[in-house]
């Protein structure tokens, strides 16, 4: 059961991945200083898209649970309500971006070479996070009723359409005129509408749900408090992870645009490694769901050890082959031998980095699935702010170890996170919240 919705979302991820890989390597065709615009503009983007967090995890695990306890009608009211509250989240976030994209680079110390190519790149990417706020929330709810394979169609044939619309808007072929970057951004915001239509169509499907007019506008902030319990945590540890990469950024900016390109690149590869430690601790966070809905305690936590061996086994074993390959990997998108160097050591890096995050990822999913989010927000803030940033500030700056120095303050934070979150899985305060939300007729 874990492996039947863990393939699907790991190939899922490799699609958005894909598409990133080929948007740095088209942006690498115009210079390094193109990749670095992408780079950086993608950061601010993920940072921003993880506001969503608040509303999407949330609603899936509660959701889970509830269909776990039989709770069916409690489990489409939530998911109604999480679209109206989607939208308006998308819609503010999607003008602050537009609105702050220059000030944000600055803020961020971005090359002065690489600023006039981000800036119209991030206004055209804020039309797309907005519409992602919907995309999120609805492939979130597909996944939390088991259609894992429905969200990964819906995801390829987002992504087919953004390869295929990106590339003539980027070379300006035909009439069209050479958009660069922008193109990028603007075959992203076209796919993104048609991912609306097909989750809604995946929604009237699958799950014999159709939105009304109001649902797409109306707050029911009675019907989200349970969701927000554990979104609002989980976005805060997400939100803070984002903006201890943004110092990472701004640390890795101030080395130069070639590290910021050497950055970009090892980024986009390291992208791969993720896949397998994160759709296993997403799979584990929808089935742990269910079972504390249903009080399956024993089987949530014999999950979680299944889940924790592969995640470690297939992260470690991902990172040392992407290490090997390196070389002719990172000269995919640059011919600059001192880049490669430079982008190849990051990948050696990876391999102590990788094994710590897959722990990090399982248990942190598993144990907010369980109801226990408060702590694991706590410490993960901490590790983010004073290792994670602060590390690659005094490594990667005050004691000139460069970009080297800034990676291996990322893996100080990961592996400390993780034994943290191995700690408070073992110990078991979980189980408490767990048996909070436990269907009455199992307890």
């Amino acid at each position: 059961m874990l492996w039947a919705i863990a393939w699907p979302m790991a190939a899922e991820l490799l699609l958005g991945i894909a598409v990133g890989l080929v948007g740095v390597a088209l942006a690498a065709r115009v210079s390094d200083a193109a990749a670095a615009a992408y780079g950086i503009g993608n950061t601010l983007f993920a940072t921003f898209f993880i506001v969503f967090r608040i509303i999407g995890a949330g609603v899936s695990v509660v959701i889970t649970q509830r269909l776990g306890a039989g709770d069916r009608a409690g489990a489409d009211a939530l998911a109604r309500a999480g679209l109206g509250a989607s939208l308006w989240l998308g819609v503010a976030v999607a003008l602050v971006l537009a609105a702050g994209a220059g000030p944000l680079l600055q803020a961020l110390g971005t090359p002065a070479e690489v600023q006039p190519l981000a800036a119209p790149y991030l206004r055209v990417l804020a039309l797309a996070l907005g519409l992602d706020a919907l995309n999120a929330l609805m492939g979130a709810v597909l996944r939390a009723h088991l259609h894992v394979r429905r969200a990964l169609l819906i995801s390829l044939a987002t992504h087919a359409l953004h390869l295929l619309a990106c590339l003539p808007l980027m070379r300006g072929d035909g009439p069209l005129p050479a958009l660069g970057l922008g193109g990028f951004a603007l075959a992203m915001v076209i796919s993104r509408v048609a991912a609306v239509a097909l989750h809604r169509r995946g929604w009237r499907e699958h799950l014999a749900l159709v939105p009304r007019a109001a649902d797409w506008w109306r707050l029911e902030r009675g019907v989200l408090a349970p969701a927000l319990h554990i979104g609002v945590p989980g976005a805060a540890e997400n939100i803070a992870y984002r903006l201890a990469a943004l110092v990472v950024t701004s640390v890795v900016a101030h080395l130069g645009t070639a590290s910021l390109a050497a950055h970009a690149y090892a980024q986009q590869l390291g992208g791969l490694l993720i896949l397998g430690s994160l759709s296993l601790g997403l799979a584990a966070e929808i089935l742990v769901g269910h079972d504390v809905g249903a009080g399956r305690i024993d089987l949530a936590r014999r999950r979680v050890r299944t889940s924790i061996r592969w995640g470690l086994l297939v992260s470690t074993l991902s990172a040392l082959l992407l290490a090997l390959l390196g070389p002719p990997a990172i000269g995919l998108f640059t011919q600059d031998e001192a880049l490669v160097e430079l982008a190849v050591t990051l990948l050696w890096i990876g391999v102590a980095l990788e094994p710590g995050r897959a722990m990090n990822l399982v248990y942190v999913n598993a144990l907010r699935a369980a109801g226990d989010v408060r702590w694991p927000v706590a410490v993960a803030a901490l590790s983010m702010s004073i290792v994670m940033a602060g590390g690659a500030w005094l490594l990667g700056s005050v004691m000139g170890l460069g970009l080297a120095g800034v990676w291996i303050a990322l893996v100080a934070d990961e592996w400390l996170r993780g034994l943290a979150m191995a700690w408070r899985w073992h110990g078991g305060a979980w189980q408490e919240r767990a048996r909070r939300v436990v269907a009455p007729a199992a307890v």
